[in-house]
């Protein structure tokens, strides 16, 4: 189980230092597209990866976090309008295609429906079930300038916070410094995971 996740990890790290180091800005806010169209690209390799390229002068820090600000707008931007324009039931026939189960989408429905935009707004700061809002926003038809001012804020947010971490911490040039940085934030992610997901089961 171990092995084949830090494979995985490896493979998608690898592909996005790929990615990223091939195409620059572009391929910034290609896959912080995909990710906030919850297509499973990990914008936690994805943004510090950025992040660590910018301090070595192979990206350019400011274009780079807005392209993926860009890349993340128009990927909010497709699941809400699938939710607006499409409906649930049709959303709930191709669930495989988004990795989402039918039990999380119903949940987070019943949720957006008591807390709106306040669940907006902190979803996009939460690992794993940031990208699902989109969806029971647009059956709830919320009001498109009020749904994208919150969940941009919110990507601004992610994005740039993600990015500073690998800026900042993954250019030191002690692996010991580097390893600490990952691990502190990878608990820190899961805390506010598990943390999230006990206050929207309890409510």
């Amino acid at each position: 189980m171990l092995s084949s996740l830090s494979g995985l990890t490896a493979y998608v790290y690898g592909l996005a230092t790929g990615l990223v180091k091939t195409y620059g800005v572009t391929a910034v806010f290609f896959l912080m597209m995909l990710e906030s169209s919850s297509i499973p690209v990990p914008s936690e390799v994805v943004m510090p990866l950025a992040g660590l390229l910018a301090h070595k002068g192979l990206l350019l820090f400011y274009p780079a976090l807005l392209a993926s600000i860009v890349g993340s707008a128009v990927g909010i931007a497709i699941d809400y309008l699938i939710g607006y324009y499409i409906g649930k039931d049709i959303v709930y026939k191709h669930l495989r295609l988004f990795h989402i189960s039918k039990e999380s989408l119903d949940s987070f429905d019943a949720w957006f429906s008591r807390n709106g935009v306040a669940a907006v707004f902190f979803t996009r700061l939460v690992p794993v079930i940031r990208t699902l809002m989109s969806f029971p926003a647009g059956f709830a038809k919320m009001p498109p300038k009020t749904f994208f001012t919150y969940s941009v804020a919110g990507a601004v947010i992610w994005n740039s916070v993600l990015m500073l971490f690998g800026f900042y911490l993954l250019s030191s040039t002690h692996a010991v410094v580097i390893l600490s940085a990952i691990g502190m934030l990878a608990i820190a992610l899961y805390v506010v995971y598990r943390y999230a997901i006990k206050r929207i089961r309890a409510k």
